[in-house]
């Protein structure tokens, strides 16, 4: 996967300065063009019942590759072959109408996933119970609070039927009042999930979650197998000291 840069900074700097920076993709330079290089020759297979950890530093790939499996950026090269209903996390905001009402908005936010006006008919009624927003459901989410849209947005996500779940971080359930109901229902729809691929910061979560992991360093697949022989690798590679996992 490239992208290609257009900036005037990049002309004053040198690209053996630029190779050497320590995080991101690969830098070069193809007909006088700066290309960044987020992934390469990245090749994996998962069944259902997979759960695959995405491990790496910051600028390693690992949100690019949850961007091509969702359809946000075609593959320059390679190819990708998926089977099944794909439900992106990367941010389940996008696409609110700060002017329409959460009904509207929980239409739009359905159709948005792929749902047709038929289904998203089926499902209305108890998302709408779900959110507990009683007659706030019937106003402009910008008379909103942040809790309050992130209750309308992870009520639609978590009432869909997934086959492949993408999340880059757990999903966020919103408020402490919230939390617990929401807990219930994200575990509910993660275990009815095919195959999840989860990208995270915190490694003790994709340890509990997740049987396989997958290193990235640079765009490149370092490790890829056992999650428990993936962390351990990853933690001898960067001299880091390995946790007992929490059960």
């Amino acid at each position: 996967m490239h992208y290609p840069v257009i900036s005037k900074e990049l002309r004053s700097l040198k690209m053996s300065t630029m190779k050497a920076i320590g995080t991101g993709g690969l830098l070069s330079v193809h007909k006088g063009l700066t290309m960044v290089e987020a992934l390469r020759d990245v090749s994996f297979h998962l069944e259902e019942g997979d759960r695959l950890g995405l491990i790496g530093h910051n600028g390693a790939g690992k949100s690019t590759l949850l961007k091509i499996l969702a359809g946000v950026y075609y593959p320059t090269s390679g190819c990708l072959t998926t089977q099944g209903r794909i439900v992106s996390t990367l941010d389940i905001n996008i696409g609110m109408n700060p002017e329409a009402n959460g009904i509207t908005n929980i239409i739009n936010h359905g159709l948005l996933y792929g749902l047709s006006r038929k289904e998203i008919k089926a499902k209305l009624d108890g998302i709408v119970e779900f959110t507990e927003l009683g007659d706030f459901i019937h106003l402009p989410i910008r008379t909103y609070s942040t809790g309050m849209m992130t209750r309308v947005a992870f009520s639609v996500v978590t009432a869909l039927d997934a086959d492949i779940l993408l999340m880059d971080e757990v999903i966020n359930a919103g408020d402490a009042a919230f939390i617990n109901k929401a807990q219930e229902r994200l575990d509910s729809f993660m275990n009815n999930c095919k195959i999840i691929i989860l990208a995270t910061h915190s490694i003790s979560n994709m340890r509990q979650m997740c049987n396989k992991g997958l290193l990235l360093d640079h765009g490149k697949v370092l490790a890829y197998g056992d999650i428990e022989e993936v962390y351990h690798f990853y933690c001898d590679k960067y001299n880091l000291e390995a946790e007992p996992l929490k059960i």
